[in-house]
């Protein structure tokens, strides 16, 4: 058997639904509208022992509608804070980790092939590995190398041409792959 309220809460249904719908479609948009408004009839439905149906239904109806709208709103700012500041960590991480431009790597890098260096350079021959490392670790010029040594310029020039040959082919397969 319906009771009074169930005949009045299915009017107000029928008269204000389409209204309240193109309302929260204003503020909400269609995707989350019809939620809106089927939650304040619900909630109008939970209240029926309290809620008085009146001359103020109308605008109580629009406030519960306006309301809910906003918490839906609220709840979507959140929610595209929270993806924008997610998006943000997940685009620094990539960044961080991306191989062609990231500090940490070319640190790895750099030092890794360092060491192939110094050792390719500590396996030249004594007077080789003077000459090369006066030149290039102490950038002194050929002629005060051989000054320095006490060798004609003609020497350094042969060490260095020996020394930059051995490095190349001995660092070329680790430099090719970079």
């Amino acid at each position: 058997m319906e009771d009074e309220f169930d005949i009045v809460y299915r009017q107000l249904f029928r008269k204000y639904y389409a209204n309240l719908l193109f309302y929260a479609t204003r503020m909400v948009g269609e995707e989350d509208a019809e939620d809106v408004v089927q939650e304040v009839f619900v909630e109008l439905w939970h209240r029926k022992d309290s809620v008085t149906v009146g001359e103020q239904i109308q605008a109580f109806l629009y406030r519960a509608v306006y309301t809910r709208a906003l918490n839906v709103l609220k709840h979507r700012d959140i929610k595209n804070s929270y993806e924008a500041a997610m998006q943000e960590v997940y685009n620094k991480r990539a960044l961080f980790y991306q191989p062609d431009d990231n500090d940490v790597l070319k640190r790895i890098e750099d030092r890794e092939l360092r060491k192939h260096i110094i050792s390719a350079i500590d396996e030249l021959p004594e007077k080789c590995k003077l000459v090369f490392k006066l030149s290039y670790l102490h950038n002194m010029k050929n002629k005060d190398i051989a000054e320095a040594m006490d060798v004609s310029l003609r020497t350094v020039e042969a060490h260095m041409y020996k020394a930059l040959k051995f490095l190349r082919s001995r660092l070329e397969g680790y430099i090719r792959n970079k």
